[in-house]
């Protein structure tokens, strides 16, 4: 079954990884993707120092490029969206559980999902609508998907933000790419000028080749190299990314 799809601009975007925060630097792994590693995280400056020191790793790169795309605006709809999310919060608790240690609720809290998102409601007194979603190898065209939804209900603009980060050790034999460390943003506002489409096919089988990287990279790629066509392959759905002049 082939859909017609969705299509968006970009008003603006942000990116950040270890070793790579400046748009110089995407622009040059860009051109020769390499293996993202290293454990530096961002200074969320702009978060109040007492919320910032309850993200994690993962929270912070996701704040960072929020903020940096968002630049003050508000009252903008947010759709975060991570395919494993705060996993390596939730393996920690899962440890405790299994040898009787009383779990921490503020680190139970700061596992579920929609973390980020929530931190990044409160630090900023915005009210606005956020969601935070998960739809495995499919995460950032669900994401996008939702937040074309949001746009064709009248809002003017929506920031999408999508992050991930290496899994624990626990699930390195079920990995079916290598996982990196990044975060990425859009501000999505309605199709203009070289607008980007996004259209799909279900009911295809399964049985991808192997990802060399996660698909949010592969999709930040193709934004950044502004490349005519991405198709990608995930469960039963063929994703065809393309760009209109």
């Amino acid at each position: 079954m082939q859909v017609d799809g969705v299509s968006f601009s970009l008003a603006d975007y942000a990116a950040w990884a270890p070793g790579l925060d400046t748009p110089e630097a995407w622009a040059s792994w860009a051109e020769a993707p390499f293996s993202i590693t290293g454990n530096d995280e961002p200074k969320v400056p702009q978060m109040p120092p007492m919320l910032r020191r309850r993200a994690g790793s993962l929270g912070k790169m996701a704040l960072e490029v929020a903020y940096r795309c968002i630049n003050g605006q508000s009252d903008i709809p947010v759709v975060f969206c991570s395919r494993h999310g705060e996993v390596a919060r939730a393996v920690e608790l899962l440890t405790d559980l299994a040898q009787g240690t009383p779990l921490s609720p503020t680190a139970f809290g700061l596992a579920v999902h929609n973390a980020s998102a929530g931190l990044f409601s409160i630090a900023r007194a915005d009210r606005a609508n956020h969601l935070a979603l998960a739809a495995g190898g499919s995460s950032v065209e669900h994401a996008v998907i939702e937040a074309c939804g949001l746009l064709a209900d009248g809002a003017d603009r929506v920031l999408l933000v999508s992050y991930d980060d290496r899994l624990p050790p626990v699930f390195a034999p079920f990995q079916d790419c290598e996982e990196q460390p990044h975060a990425w943003a859009w501000l999505m506002v309605p199709a203009a000028a070289d607008a980007i489409r996004l259209s799909w096919t279900a009911g295809e089988a399964a049985g991808a080749p192997a990802q060399s990287m996660p698909s949010s990279l592969e999709v930040l790629r193709f934004q950044l190299q502004r490349a005519p066509l991405l198709e990608r392959v995930a469960g039963r759905r063929r994703w065809r990314w393309s760009r209109h002049a």
